[in-house]
């Protein structure tokens, strides 16, 4: 979309913030490249790399806020016949995605708003099955917020590694190439981090209850 493409060479704040909403409903903007993008100009002092992160988490909190409540008060008939229309296939949904991200949902409960950020294809989606299954929605927020808060930081990541390695006419090209493969490992750094930071708070907790 032309609209879009113009956005995208465009990233004020509140652009940046504006199409992590879209994303975070069902339109298929990438967000590599929003965040990475805004992130490498950050690296020349165009932008804080910090607010980046901020503006991007709320309006990824915006849009699946708008996800949750769709999902919650018209229910499942409705969100598979959504996804199952023309518009629906527009946004590149379609019912074997909302399966997906339905039982990934099921198999790791409220966290799955957190791990599912982190997961192309089920990232814009997680909100529609904490919708439909009328998860708290203050917890839904807070998982959403730390889910969003940790992808945006890789992305900004990302970007700012970029910057120092590639020259601009080459980024896009470079983050549509590799940077899945970056952010995977990215992704799992970040995981070890969580990991360990977990066993080492409930084991300290283990022995204090010794």
């Amino acid at each position: 979309m032309d609209w879009i493409s113009t956005l995208l060479d465009n990233l004020t704040y509140p652009v940046i913030g504006f199409l992590m909403m879209l994303e975070s409903t069902v339109v298929p903007i990438p967000s590599e490249l929003v965040v990475a993008p805004a992130a490498y100009h950050a690296a020349n002092g165009e932008q804080n790399v910090l607010l980046i992160i901020l503006v991007s988490t709320i309006g990824a909190d915006l849009g699946a806020t708008i996800n949750y409540l769709v999902a919650y008060y018209l229910g499942r008939p409705i969100i598979y016949r959504f996804a199952n229309s023309r518009i629906g296939k527009l946004c590149l949904l379609n019912e074997a995605k909302l399966v997906r991200a339905e039982q990934y949902f099921n198999r790791h409960g409220m966290v799955a708003t957190i791990t599912g950020r982190l997961i192309v294809g089920i990232r814009h989606l997680i909100s529609l099955p904490a919708g439909l299954a009328k998860m708290n929605y203050p917890k839904f927020l807070l998982y959403t917020t730390v889910g969003a808060t940790v992808w945006h930081a890789i992305l900004a990541l990302l970007g700012w590694y970029l910057h120092a390695v590639i020259p601009e006419e080459q980024l896009k090209t470079t983050i549509e190439l590799y940077g899945e493969y970056i952010k995977l490992g990215l992704v799992a750094i970040v995981l070890i981090i969580l990991l360990v930071a977990l066993y080492k708070y409930y084991a300290k907790k283990r022995k204090g209850s010794l």
